[in-house]
Parts: structure tokens; C-alpha cells; sequence
């Protein structure tokens, strides 16, 4: 499928808000454009293996939850599956019951689904659309879409969710930058970071790939991508955080659809709730490669009090000790953040890549905050230049 395609699959969906006008407000089409793209493309992969599903699952209902998820995903090829027997085109079979049907048939989705569409707070929608009398109409449109894998790969998927992103925060007069980054920046990364690397041939070699601010997960998939191109017996493991709800959940539904480990995508404040400071044995966390696009100009007001007690209490031995920059832009926390998981050259080290508009390049005094963060990477010699 070629990058004008999918353009072309993103403004389609997109153009279903026409429906949507008078009740919902440009900047709130996305509430319910992005969760339907999610369900509809989970609706599509699922299709083929529902009946066997919905047998298997008749069979082992007196067995232990484990067990059920275990023999359901070996049915679907997919860490998830769907025990409702309906779906998107059967629910149009009765409209009087649709708004009822559609929340029973998203609860019918294994708990890794729901948790998904929980975060995009749908069912409000829901309500809100069976309100106005629209909720046939959507549903309509989005069941007449065909996101089946033999028509919409992965990757191009990939693409379909951000251009519908970036969609969004246009419409919401938000930079669509705080949530995506664009393939070809990712791609200039990921080259720099990983083409120097001479292992990375080597037979089943296994790679962890770490992304602070992963939004719609964009990096780590370009980074999975180059490394399985380059050697297909590579097992690259991908692991991410972001806060905002909305692109938490179209990364974590990618992860699902790919196949990757989703539960490692965490939902948090990366800065105060770091989901990957100690490993489950109680070690610390340190990744092979990292990258990010981290907000630019961004406050980091509401962390304040968190990160100074933490750059105050541990010093060098938690993320802050070089110290801090002003408070107006968090970019060079991030970049401390990802300097605390590299591992020691003798345990084999890492690389990291980070995007930073011009200011926490030049911005601070001799002796201020970014100055002496500055100084602390360069002093370390960890810049490649």
C-alpha cells in the first residue's frame, strides 16, 4: 500500500465526522473516530477464527481464566479474542438495541481490549451518540470499512492511526508533534542509533528498545522493523510509557495486533511514576537502545516538588543529580532519564537518540541548570558528535 493510500484510508474514516456535526465540536470528533478505527481494525482481525472461538470457548467454560485466554489466542493467532457473538455489521441488525449491544459486545473482548477501550472512555460516547440519534448512522459507516490485514498491513496500519492523530490535533489546535513523530525523522534516528551496532547480525540475538515518551509508539516500530529486516532471527523487545490516554491506547493496541508483549506500554507519568524503575527481580532497568521526541517547551510544574526531592534525596544515584532545568521545559529531564537506564560499557552499554527543538542546546547561564547538565554529558563523553 503506497503512503498515499493510507492517507487516503485515514481521510475516509475521517469524513465520518460530517455525521458527527452540530452535536460534537471539531476538537471532540476524535473521541470517538479513534476508538471506532481500534475497534473496527480488532472487529476485522478477529473475523475469521470468531466462530471456532465462540466453540472452543462453549467447551471450556468451567475452566480456569489462564487456561481459556491460553486456548482462545492459540485459536485467534492474537494475544486476544472476542466471546460476544456479535459484531460490528451483525450489531445494525437491531437498532433499537444497538447502544446496549455495542457495550456488551466491547465487554465480550478479553480483558486487555477492554482495558484499551476503558481508556478512551467510549461508552460516554456511546450514550452521547444513541442521544442524538447517531449511533446507527457510525456504526454503519465504520462496519462498511474493510482494515483486514490482507488489505491494511501493520505497518501501513501504523500510518492509519497517525495520520488520524494527526487529524485530531489539528482539528483540537494542539501541535501534532506531542504525540507522533514522522516516519522519515524516525527513520534518521533509528540509522544513526542502530547502523553503527555490529551484533546486531548475529543469530537470535535479543535487543531491548526503550521509548520514555512513546506516544503512538511510532519509534519502537521503526526500530523493530530495521532490526528485523536486518537479521529476521533478531527478538527485539519494545517497552514504553506515555500519560495521555488516547495514544496510550492506540500504541497498546498496535503492540496487541503485532503481536508484541502490550503489557509493556505502561500508562503513567514517566517522571513521577516511572513504570520501568526496578525489573520484576528487583534490579534496575536498563535498555539497549533508546529514543524519543519528547514535548518541547513543555512545564514541568506539576513534577516539580517529585523531581527535586528525587534530585535532593538520591543525588547521582536517582535521574536528576546533574540538576534541572528551568522550569518552563522538561525536554533535558527526559534525556537524564534515558542517561539513568544506559548500562555500563562492561555490561555491554547503550545508545540512546533524542529530538530537541534549538533550546536545550544553548538556553541557561554558565552554572545554571542546563549548563551544568550540559557539562555532566560532555564530561562523561557521552555525546557522539
Amino acid at each position: 500500500m503506497s503512503a498515499e493510500t493510507h492517507a487516503q484510508i485515514a481521510s475516509f474514516i475521517w469524513s465520518i465526522c460530517n455525521l458527527l456535526r452540530g452535536p460534537y465540536k471539531r476538537n471532540e470528533y476524535r473521541k470517538v473516530i479513534l476508538p471506532l478505527t481500534v475497534l473496527r481494525r480488532f472487529d476485522c482481525i478477529l473475523a475469521p477464527t470468531k466462530a471456532a472461538v465462540l466453540k472452543e470457548h462453549a467447551a471450556l467454560k468451567a475452566k480456569p481464566e489462564n487456561i481459556i485466554r491460553h486456548k482462545l489466542s492459540q485459536i485467534t493467532e492474537h494475544p486476544f479474542y472476542n466471546l460476544s457473538k456479535l459484531d460490528l455489521p451483525r450489531l445494525l441488525d437491531d437498532p433499537n438495541q444497538l447502544a446496549p449491544n455495542l457495550n456488551s459486545y466491547i465487554n465480550g473482548f478479553s480483558p486487555n481490549v477492554r482495558a484499551i477501550m476503558e481508556r478512551f472512555d467510549f461508552g460516554t460516547q456511546i450514550a452521547r451518540m444513541a442521544e442524538k440519534d447517531l449511533l446507527y448512522l457510525v456504526i454503519k459507516r465504520f462496519a462498511s470499512i474493510d482494515l483486514t490485514p490482507a488489505r491494511v498491513d501493520n505497518v501501513q496500519m501504523g500510518y492509519v492511526f497517525e495520520e488520524l492523530i494527526r487529524i485530531g490535533a489539528e482539528q483540537s489546535n494542539e501541535e501534532a508533534g506531542e504525540h507522533f513523530t514522522p516516519r522519515e525523522v524516525i527513520r534518521l534516528m533509528v540509522n544513526l542509533l542502530l547502523s553503527p551496532e555490529k551484533d546486531l547480525a548475529r543469530s537470535h540475538i535479543v535487543k531491548t528498545i526503550y521509548d520514555p515518551a512513546c506516544g503512538t509508539g511510532g519509534m519502537l516500530s521503526v526500530s523493530e522493523r530495521y532490526i528485523s529486516d536486518l537479521n529476521a532471527d533478531a527478538q527485539p523487545k519494545l517497552f514504553g510509557q506515555d500519560w495521555n490516554d488516547e495514544v496510550w491506547a492506540v500504541c497498546k493496541s498496535d503492540m496487541l495486533i503485532k503481536g508484541e508483549d502490550a503489557d509493556n506500554i505502561i500508562l503513567g507519568d514517566t517522571f513521577t511514576k516511572d513504570g520501568f524503575d526496578r525489573t520484576p527481580d528487583g534490579k534496575k532497568w536498563t535498555f539497549d537502545y533508546m529514543l524519543a521526541n519528547p514535548p518541547f517547551g513543555v512545564e514541568w510544574k506539576q513534577q516539580q516538588r517529585y523531581i527535586e526531592q528525587e534530585r535532593d534525596s538520591l543525588g547521582f544515584g536517582g535521574r536528576f543529580g546533574a540538576g534541572t532545568p528551568r522550569v518552563n521545559d522538561g525536554a533535558l529531564l527526559f534525556l537524564q532519564h534515558m542517561l539513568a537506564k544506559m548500562r555500563a560499557p562492561q555490561d555491554g552499554g547503550s545508545r540512546l537518540a533524542i529530538v530537541f527543538n534549538g533550546s536545550p542546546l544553548f538556553t541557561g547561564d554558565a552554572g545554571g541548570g542546563e549548563s551544568e547538565i550540559r557539562r555532566w554529558i560532555i564530561e562523561n563523553d557521552w555525546l557522539e558528535a
